[in-house]
């Protein structure tokens, strides 16, 4: 049985170092909100763009409450890789182990070649977290090609706020 990251609930913690060796924590109350983007890893075309756009707007999300950050199963070198060539300023998470792909019920890929890279990966999700931690958006995906469009995600995250909305979808069947 998969298990799915419920809309309320807390996202579990995790303990992740970063690609330059600093600790970050994902799901953990903060006092902010937080906007957790799970990326495939360097080998994927289609992470690129959209963590450039994450990185475009991060003052807005920035000025809007959210901490940003990414993370995926890419090594510290993979990562680091990245960081310098695209000039990425959010925390980027590495090394997200397959336990905690399941536990944050993340979608989980065998890499289609060894070119392609070295170990299984998560499929892109995208977190918008409470401050005490818990889900208000998950919005996960099986693929590359499906991710939520960040100015329309931002803009509603600025709605819900400020107009204190309550977390949608959280009946369970």
């Amino acid at each position: 049985m998969s298990h799915k990251a419920d809309a309320g609930k807390t996202l579990p913690v995790i303990d992740l170092k970063t690609h330059s060796g600093e600790t970050l924590q994902t799901g953990a109350a903060t006092g902010r909100w937080q906007l957790l983007v799970v990326y495939r890893g360097k080998h994927c075309g289609r992470c690129k763009p959209y963590l450039n756009q994450v990185e475009a707007m991060q003052k807005r999300w920035n000025d809007a409450g959210f901490d940003v950050m990414a993370v995926s199963a890419d090594t510290a070198e993979k990562a680091s890789a990245d960081v310098a060539e695209y000039g990425w300023t959010f925390p980027v998470g590495c090394n997200l182990s397959e336990a905690d792909m399941q536990a944050m019920g993340l979608y989980i890929s065998d890499p289609l070649t060894p070119t392609e890279t070295d170990r299984r990966f998560a499929e892109p999700a995208v977190f918008c977290l409470r401050p005490d931690g818990t889900v208000q958006i998950a919005a996960i995906s099986n693929g590359p090609s499906a991710r939520p469009d960040l100015e329309a995600l931002l803009d509603g995250m600025i709605f819900t706020i400020d107009n204190e909305k309550p977390v949608r979808g959280t009946v369970n069947y």
